[in-house]
């Protein structure tokens, strides 16, 4: 098992501490052995014996000690001061270590919170992908505001350079619909005249379908830089109603291709934008029913559950696993099709995970056992709280 990483602050006051360690002890080594040196002659001031002899004496009890005896009595009273100020040192650093080891944390977490400030912004923008969002953080000129300030430039850079491809997808999109439906209308007319000939309605036909999945793909890029936005406005949404209303929409779709579905239709309330969650829905029940096994027993399974969970299930073809992270990339599908084809644009899934992003939700999908894919979509759960002001939505 492996151990968890300590934290920097955690280090840094390790650091320091490790260092007040070494200086203390290295002060309080040289301090005692200073004193040891200089207490024998503090307590034995040499003795004076008519001017000739200098002599060791130590009055104890009204007698008077001299030679060996005055020695001994001298070395235990050493020994005796010496462990004395041994101990009081020892306890006194102690007790100034803990108040430095705490000093040292107090201080490291004042130092790092622009660091922590910088952390937790990056942690919203990640989660509501909100590129608007700055530290602005005010300070001396150090170091932590240098990189304070470079994160609020390359966020900014960042938002803008999103605006700009957003901008850049949904215009193109809309002027692309302008030359489509005037396709339609000219093949339409061209199929409708009197003197059309059956080459000519096939080929009619032919480019109408190509058309419709054009105007697909077009529409599938403007939801698809709508989803990318943050929302405007969220309200409360109960995704069974979704699930129900989105199975009848696709009824006849399915009924034509022989695909039956069923709908397990459990309360699942969160926020969120309707419409972008009945896309979100439609695309998953959509593609169930599209990649499927062209066999009369094929089936879709629809589900909405607590903690606002959806799930749809279908039958098909087998579904390597490694395959199924790149179904969520645009325009790819599972039968590597590039081309016009009644699968659609390829944009289905990339749509429901960009709709579940933006609405702080995730998506994981993997392969059925026996072919076909389960794919589950969570979204916050707003279940309001108990009590007459609780609100499902903030």
């Amino acid at each position: 098992m492996r151990l968890p990483r300590p934290t920097l602050r955690l280090r840094l006051t390790l650091v320091w501490f490790g260092f007040f360690l070494v200086a203390g002890l290295a002060l309080l080594g040289v301090t005692y052995l200073l004193f040891r040196n200089q207490l024998p002659w503090t307590l034995t001031p040499p003795a004076i014996d008519g001017g000739r002899n200098l002599k060791r004496v130590i009055v104890n009890n009204d007698v008077v000690l001299t030679g060996e005896a005055a020695d001994q009595l001298i070395q235990a009273q050493v020994e005796e001061v010496s462990r004395s100020f041994f101990q009081q040192g020892a306890v006194a650093f102690l007790l100034v270590a803990v108040v430095a080891f705490a000093s040292a944390w107090v201080l490291t977490g004042r130092m790092l919170a622009p660091l922590h400030r910088v952390t937790a912004t990056a942690r919203r923008i990640a989660a509501e992908r909100g590129l608007q969002q700055r530290i602005h953080l005010h300070g001396p000129d150090d170091e932590v505001k240098e990189l304070a300030d470079t994160f609020d430039g390359m966020v900014e850079r960042l938002e803008h350079a999103f605006d700009g491809q957003r901008r850049f997808v949904a215009n193109a999109s809309h002027e692309l619909r302008t030359p489509l439906t005037l396709n339609r209308a000219l093949v339409e007319l061209a199929m409708h005249r009197r003197t059309a000939s059956p080459d000519v309605i096939r080929l009619g036909e032919d480019l109408l379908k190509i058309n419709t999945r054009h105007e697909r793909l077009i529409s599938g890029l403007l939801l698809l830089a709508r989803s990318e936005q943050e929302l405007p406005a969220a309200g409360p949404v109960d995704l069974a109603d979704v699930v129900s209303h989105v199975a009848e929409q696709t009824a006849a779709e399915a009924t034509a291709a022989g695909v039956r579905v069923t709908v397990a239709a459990g309360p699942a309330p969160t926020c969120g934008d309707g419409l972008l969650l009945e896309q979100l829905v439609r695309n998953l029940v959509e593609n169930g029913i599209r990649h499927n096994n062209k066999e009369p027993t094929d089936w879709v399974r629809v589900e909405s559950g607590p903690n606002a969970t959806i799930t749809v299930t279908n039958s098909g073809p087998v579904v390597p696993a490694y395959d199924v992270a790149a179904l969520f990339e645009p325009f790819r599908r599972g039968d590597g099709d590039r081309v016009t084809s009644s699968h659609g644009a390829g944009l289905g899934l990339s749509i429901v995970r960009s709709v579940a992003r933006a609405h702080g939700g995730a998506v994981d999908a993997r392969p059925r056992d026996g072919g076909g894919l389960v794919v589950t979509v969570r979204l916050p759960d707003s279940s309001p709280e108990p009590g007459p002001d609780s609100s499902p939505c903030p």
